[in-house]
């Protein structure tokens, strides 16, 4: 905790100072104009991926950037996903998978997750990512290939959710699929092909 606390000081000190006006027009406006959805996974920072101003995403972040398909009831991804489309007014919202994800990890190579049961139902929203694989997949593309197939199952789950499939068929809102990779830096976007790939 005490790099956490040095870094809040630093913050206060170095960063706040510049961007005192930004904060100020933040402390009565919130108007993101992108919804990024990604990974949990502490490697993906969006801000830092983007270069983004606060103010400038509203981010939701789940374990292997899963969204469930819309049902009704209470649940926070939902409830986020419509705040930012209905409410907020995004006008893109990205989902973005990376490499070397845990959760993909997990599901490619068949880990045991019955010590994690609530980790083995959530992934249970990638069932159809992991159709979308080709059986004779090799072993070494099992991971990411599973990663870029994930990104375009939770876009189409997206599109269930009442808010966007408003937005969209209005025109107010794009979709975007994103991979990001770690230990280059570079994003590749999930290409329209792709996010269309019918289950295999």
């Amino acid at each position: 905790m005490r790099h956490l606390a040095e870094g809040i000081h630093r913050f206060q000190r170095d960063v706040f100072p510049d961007k005192s006006g930004l904060f100020a027009q933040l402390a009565t406006t919130h108007q993101p104009g992108t919804l990024f959805i990604s990974c949990s996974d502490a490697r993906v920072v969006p801000e830092l991926i983007t270069q983004a101003d606060p103010g400038d995403l509203f981010v939701i972040r789940t374990a292997g950037n899963l969204i469930p398909a819309y049902a009704p009831g209470s649940d926070g991804v939902v409830a986020g996903i419509e705040y930012a489309v209905a409410v907020l007014g995004v006008q893109d919202v990205i989902v973005c998978g990376h490499s070397s994800c845990g959760a993909m990890t997990a599901l490619a190579e068949g880990h045991d997750l019955t010590g994690a049961p609530a980790v083995a139902d959530w992934l249970r929203h990638a069932d159809v990512s992991r159709a979308r694989i080709a059986a004779d997949t090799a072993d070494e593309e099992k991971v990411p290939a599973l990663v870029r197939a994930n990104v375009a199952a939770q876009l189409a789950n997206l599109a269930t959710h009442p808010s966007v499939a408003r937005a969209l068929a209005e025109g107010d809102v794009r979709l975007h699929g994103w991979v990001f990779d770690i230990p280059t830096g570079t994003v590749e976007e999930v290409d329209d092909a792709a996010r269309q790939a019918p289950a295999a």
